[in-house]
């Protein structure tokens, strides 16, 4: 039956919604027929995908619109189209089946799909005996989406998609589209405006900024040796685990010749032996996902799902990966589900409504960085955002995500006034909606990757961050593995910034942590926030002259590494960089020329490896038991003592004195009388320090002992027996 005109005239002009039940190939009375639009065609012959001629199509319409009967069954064409003198060949997209399944629509449109990430997006497959791109978008309320890219030139009439019901998912096989190709979704709203050309939401790769399109990939193709790290991960409680995380923004850590960006590889080559000398068990990036703005540091993240261009090919990241873990190294990555940016080729907006956000802008701004909240109670929402999380575990065999800014989504009211938020059911502030959300992917996360942990960055008191989010009767639970001790390093670094002799009259600064540090499952942060925005390098908030600076630095270092908790410093901190942070440059590394920097970075790495390799400094770092106060009312001499310890270990004794006076002899009670070695001094020479010390140790004799304690350091002292 011959379409109406107007419908014709839809289809040629790229209006018509259905362009499927208009075009491709159909069972006949006797055959095939088949309808093609090939603008610029004056004729046009089918063939098989095998090469053999089936038949010419008549052109029943002076714009490309051709049309006729064909033998034997429906199938995938090709056409040998001419015209104006040219030649050319093209298979017809309108003659394949879906590729998506009934179980795939079933699984969407109930919000459980967890490999979403082989359905939506684009996929180089084999598809009814061709090679091709698969294209999938979720655009529920659009009354048209169209492919485009550099293949069609970026003409939305061209490639309009196939609709899957009331799944709201698009999708078209494009024949012969191989890796490579940039692309974009052409998307017109139920109200017949055309939005903004969207980037795919689940792309692989996307192009260098400024540019904005996706960009089609290839299946992956790295083979990974990382078998023996993984598994070993899987046989460790974390929590008992040493963890000690080195913190970096890849575009800055250092760069080439050039100044530019220094590629994965080239990063593997550098950072990787770098970090394995330094100690550290693991490297934590800032987000390494596609962002279109440079001092966003990659947490106004538009491409979720492909590493950024900036550090080349998006298989490089496996290498890096791959790489770490060889050498013994973890990964882990700073992830970033609190908020998007609304770039107008990103998830604002998607389809013409507030698809992933809210449309109230009480529920939906986040006034603090002017970007759009995700609508985590939407049920599709949340599985993007949940595959998002198993994806990067397991394409890339990362070790860790560190949640951003988890605060900012658990309240209603955060940084709101009064009548910029509206109150949950209850009537409260929580946002159970993102509760449940940070729930579920926490349970995917420790059901489908043994191995793997998570940490949330948590400024509040909220209960239950790192327990178990096993049932609803726990439903504050967060289900995270740790949680950044905020308010340790908030107290600490602003003891450590006081002149020392104010320092007495702030002794609970330091007594004070002690009193939640089992609270949960802690790391110590000194992240990249502490030094940027004026804040200054940890350098420079120390107070004294510059030898006092180097040694309140020092001891800060050192008294980290003997409190309780998981440990993490930002990048450059290692060797006292004296210049605050921008990510538009590498690290002063010249600094390492200088003795009382490189004796900074000395410490660091002798400190990691005592913490490693002394089961009393990690072991218990998230129990009561594994501590112990020795001293923690000495106010006016600013000392503090404690003991650490762990079953079957031997005791290490963590003494801190914070004035720039020596005291020596000093009584330090201990629970066993003999030797005490001295396996951690930051007053060494080898440290920039004044050399004061123990001679190696010393004798407990009666339940104490007669230590030296240097001016402005920390010392550590293991029990010998």
């Amino acid at each position: 039956m011959k379409p109406p005109r107007a419908a014709i005239d839809a289809l040629v002009e790229g209006r018509h919604d259905d362009p499927f039940s208009l075009l491709g190939v159909f069972a006949g009375p006797q055959g095939s027929f088949a309808r093609a639009l090939v603008p610029g065609a004056e004729t046009l012959e089918a063939h098989d995908l095998a090469g053999h001629a089936l038949g010419m199509l008549e052109r029943v319409d002076d714009r490309g619109l051709f049309e006729g009967s064909l033998p034997g069954d429906p199938q995938p064409l090709r056409y040998k189209a001419q015209g104006y003198g040219a030649e050319w060949w093209l298979t017809d997209p309108y003659s394949f089946g879906p590729v998506l399944g009934p179980t795939d629509d079933y699984l969407m449109a109930e919000g459980t799909h967890l490999r979403l990430w082989d359905k939506v997006g684009a996929h180089w497959i084999e598809h009814e005996g061709a090679r091709g791109t698969h294209f999938a978008v979720w655009a529920p309320n659009a009354r048209r989406v169209s492919v485009v890219g550099d293949f069609n030139d970026w003409n939305g009439a061209r490639h309009v998609m196939r609709r899957r019901g009331a799944v709201g998912v698009w999708e078209i096989f494009l024949p012969d589209i191989g890796p490579g190709r940039a692309y974009k979704f052409e998307i017109v709203a139920a109200d017949g405006s055309p939005q903004p050309l969207k980037a795919d939401p689940f792309a692989f790769a996307a192009e260098l900024r400024p540019k904005t399109a996706s960009i089609t990939t290839a299946p992956p193709t790295h083979v990974w040796h990382d078998a023996a790290h993984r598994e070993a991960w899987t046989k460790v409680d974390p929590r008992r685990a040493p963890i000690s995380i080195y913190e970096v923004h890849a575009g800055s850590w250092d760069r080439d010749n050039n100044g530019w960006y220094l590629s994965w590889d080239a990063l593997a080559d550098r950072l990787i032996p770098y970090v394995v000398d330094l100690g550290f068990t693991h490297i934590e990036f800032l987000p390494v996902s596609e962002h279109p703005y440079d001092p966003s540091w990659g947490y106004q993240t538009t491409g979720l799902y492909a590493p950024s261009a900036r550090f080349g090919d998006h298989e490089g990241f496996a290498r890096f990966v791959d790489g770490a873990h060889q050498a013994g190294v973890g990964v882990i990555l700073d992830w970033v589900p609190a908020h998007f940016p609304t770039d107008a080729h990103g998830l604002d907006h998607f389809d013409g409504t507030a698809l992933y956000e809210h449309e109230d802008p009480r529920l939906g701004f986040h006034p603090d960085w002017n970007t759009a909240i995700y609508n985590f109670g939407r049920r599709e929402v949340e599985a993007f955002l949940v595959n998002n999380a198993l994806f990067w575990a397991e394409r890339y065999h990362i070790d860790g995500l560190r949640v951003d800014a988890v605060a900012s989504m658990l309240y209603r009211d955060y940084s709101r006034k009064q009548g910029e938020w509206i109150p949950n059911a209850e009537g409260g502030r929580e946002n159970w909606e993102a509760v449940d959300f940070l729930r579920a992917m926490n349970r995917a996360i420790y059901r489908e990757h043994p191995g793997i942990f998570t940490v949330a960055e948590e400024s509040t008191s909220w209960p239950g961050v790192s327990a178990p989010a096993l049932d609803e009767a726990s439903r504050s639970n967060l289900g995270f593995g740790f949680k950044w001790n905020m308010g340790w390093m908030h107290d600490t670094l602003q003891y450590f910034a006081r002149e020392p002799i104010h320092r007495r009259h702030h002794h609970g600064e330091i007594n004070f942590g002690l009193v939640y540090a089992f609270s949960e499952n802690f790391v110590l942060p000194l992240s990249h926030d502490e030094v940027v925005h004026g804040k200054g390098t940890l350098l420079e908030k120390m107070p004294g002259d510059d030898w006092q600076k180097f040694a309140n630095l020092r001891s800060l270092y050192a008294f980290m590494w003997g409190y309780p908790g998981k440990k993490l410093l930002f990048m450059g901190q290692e060797f006292a960089q004296r210049r605050e942070w921008s990510e538009d440059r590498a690290l002063d590394w010249g600094l390492r020329c200088a003795h009382s920097h490189e004796g900074v970075r000395k410490l660091v790495r002798d400190l990691n490896r005592v913490y490693r390799n002394t089961p009393a400094l990690h072991a218990r770092d998230c129990e009561q038991d594994g501590f112990a106060w020795l001293i923690a009312d000495d106010a006016a001499n600013s000392v503090f003592a404690w003991l650490r310890k762990a079953p079957d270990a031997k005791p290490v004794a963590v003494i801190a004195n914070l004035t720039p006076v020596a005291r020596a002899p000093y009584r330090v009670p201990l629970p066993h009388d003999g030797r005490w070695r001295e396996i951690i001094n930051s007053d060494a020479q080898d440290y920039w320090g004044s050399g004061l010390g123990n001679l190696g140790g010393v004798e407990a004799k009666d339940g104490a002992a007669w230590v030296t304690l240097p001016p402005l350091a920390t010392v550590m002292l293991e029990f010998e027996g």
